[in-house]
């Protein structure tokens, strides 16, 4: 059973140089009933050059006419960040004020009701230290199997954690440190057998932050709560750095509108779901992306020639700078 919010979580939005995603990221939020009761911590990050940062001045332009909010802080940096500094410091910060933060980067469109469903969660879960993270978005849509359901594996399409989890995070510097203490098991079960190549995210420099807190999650034994279908949409895919969902080379499975009637928070065990699992080994290849005959041919081309180090289909998209 839901109950009431007396104080909402802060959400906290990550923001570069896309002007119009950013606008319609925040007109949704905005859209959520619970909008005029929360804080609003907007993390501008700064230009790498003379034209990305005539972007950012445009961007930062609009920022400062939003409205809508109980309180609306922008943190301009005075220098790029890049996308893993400005999060992981801008998620400090937040969580220095308050003991609980709702996170949202540039492109991610919510549903009306995800602010309800966000705090109603933080709230239900907040003694329950093995829930570290409650996702908005969901890579099944499996409304016949109720509500919610708890994974270890983390979405970072709008999320929500509280400050005791989040003491869990490291960013790591290297493969090494961040696979310490884990055995070839547990290894294997955070790819899924294979299926999900995330791993590949450590040898990138700096490592990805949501690599680093989807392992951090898997050496608490953590476990994650995700709706049955998807809050969110995300509207930077065409425009993220690793990724095209050009319908010439096939469809994106994770394409889907999101849920606008309230999510019920039902009792259900704290436990992850074997079957459901499963589901996430088959729903993970691709990272959602169905490839016709003629995708999985330029695919395979395309893979052939890449240099490794630019190999970025076997990771968490990026879709940020």
């Amino acid at each position: 059973m839901n109950t009431p919010i007396h104080s909402p979580a802060p959400v906290a939005m990550f923001v570069y140089n896309r002007l119009r995603q950013t606008q319609q990221t925040i007109e949704h939020l905005k859209r959520n009933e619970l909008a005029s009761r929360t804080p609003l911590y907007i993390f501008s990050d700064g230009g790498k050059d003379g034209t990305s940062w005539n972007e950012v001045r445009k961007l930062r332009e609009y920022l400062h006419t939003v409205n809508g909010f109980r309180e609306v802080h922008i943190i301009e940096r005075p220098e790029n960040f890049y996308l893993e500094r400005n999060i992981i410091e801008g998620i400090a910060e937040v969580l220095e004020r308050y003991d609980t933060i709702i996170v949202l980067e540039d492109d991610i469109c919510t549903s009306p009701v995800f602010l309800k469903y966000m705090n109603e969660a933080l709230e239900k879960y907040a003694d329950v230290p093995r829930v570290m993270h409650i996702a908005g978005f969901t890579n099944l849509d499996i409304r016949q199997r109720g509500e919610t359901y708890f994974t270890p594996h983390m979405s970072g399409w709008g999320w929500a954690t509280w400050k005791n989890r989040w003491r869990h995070f490291t960013h790591y510097t290297s493969r090494a440190e961040a696979l310490e203490g884990m055995s070839d098991r547990e290894i294997l079960r955070i790819e899924y057998g294979g299926a999900f190549n995330c791993l590949q995210s450590l040898d990138r420099r700096p490592i990805p932050w949501d690599i680093c807190w989807e392992i951090a999650i898997h050496k608490q034994k953590g476990l994650c709560l995700s709706p049955t279908h998807t809050l969110i949409r995300n509207i930077g895919i065409k425009s993220g750095t690793h990724f095209s969902s050009s319908r010439l080379f096939g469809w994106y499975e994770y394409d889907r509108p999101f849920r606008t009637d309230a999510v019920t928070l039902k009792d259900i065990p704290i436990q992850e779901n074997p079957e459901i699992e499963n589901m996430y080994a088959q729903a993970l290849k691709n990272h959602g992306m169905r490839y016709n005959l003629l995708g999985r041919i330029i695919r395979y081309l395309y893979l052939k020639i890449k240099t490794p180090h630019l190999s970025g289909n076997n990771h968490f998209y990026r879709t940020g700078e």
